[in-house]
């Protein structure tokens, strides 16, 4: 049960991730709109341009803003996204744990983020497809990088692979979730495996 009402703000994530072959994107697909709720109406679909903010200073990692706007939908207003460090504390949880913050914003995002310190790191477009299940958002998604700044129709797709992300965002000691989630990731098996990939170790691999 979410407990979410008023003066409580959902700020933990759970997240599980995996990857696919595009061949294997149009099964995968198939076995989503079986499971989850978009049954007739099928998966919302979303084209987006994303760029990442950061600013450095002090002896604490880095903060990462992400601004991100749909490039379908015009009239869709900027989405503000920050994510906290993962939460390691817990080796028996099933799911990795980092909070975030999502809003929506005015056009003039950039311009605040530059004023406040923040640089611009990287910037990408991003399409796929996005399902429900329950409060479960599932995500299928390809990333593709920009050949010029700014410039969204230029681009290259950084892999042959889909990114899949399986999320809940809710409050605070909803641990119960996880159960929710590795049942539903049992039931995409073998097509993918969704696991808890811990990024900084990703990170000191390619140093």
């Amino acid at each position: 049960m979410d407990i979410t009402g008023p003066g409580i703000i959902p700020d933990q994530e759970y997240l599980l991730q995996g990857s696919i072959l595009e061949t294997s994107r149009d099964v995968l697909l198939h076995r989503l709109r079986g499971l989850c709720d978009n049954l007739e109406t099928g998966p919302e679909m979303f084209h987006d341009h994303e760029m990442v903010y950061c600013m450095t200073g002090g002896a604490g990692p880095p903060v990462l803003f992400r601004a991100r706007r749909s490039l379908s939908h015009q009239h869709v207003p900027w989405h503000l996204r920050y994510v906290g460090q993962v939460d390691v504390g817990d080796k028996s949880r099933a799911t990795l744990l980092r909070s975030c913050i999502d809003v929506s914003t005015s056009d003039n995002l950039m311009q605040f983020l530059v004023e406040m310190g923040f640089k611009l790191d990287h910037e990408h477009v991003v399409k796929g497809y996005l399902f429900t299940k329950g409060r479960m958002k599932i995500t299928v998604s390809k990333i593709f990088r920009m050949l010029e700044s700014n410039n969204t129709e230029t681009i290259e797709p950084l892999s042959q692979s889909y990114l899949v992300e399986l999320s809940i965002v809710t409050t605070p000691g909803q641990e119960q979730v996880q159960d929710d989630m590795r049942n539903f990731a049992e039931q995409l098996k073998p097509l993918v495996q969704l696991d808890k990939i811990d990024h900084r170790r990703l990170q000191v691999q390619q140093i």
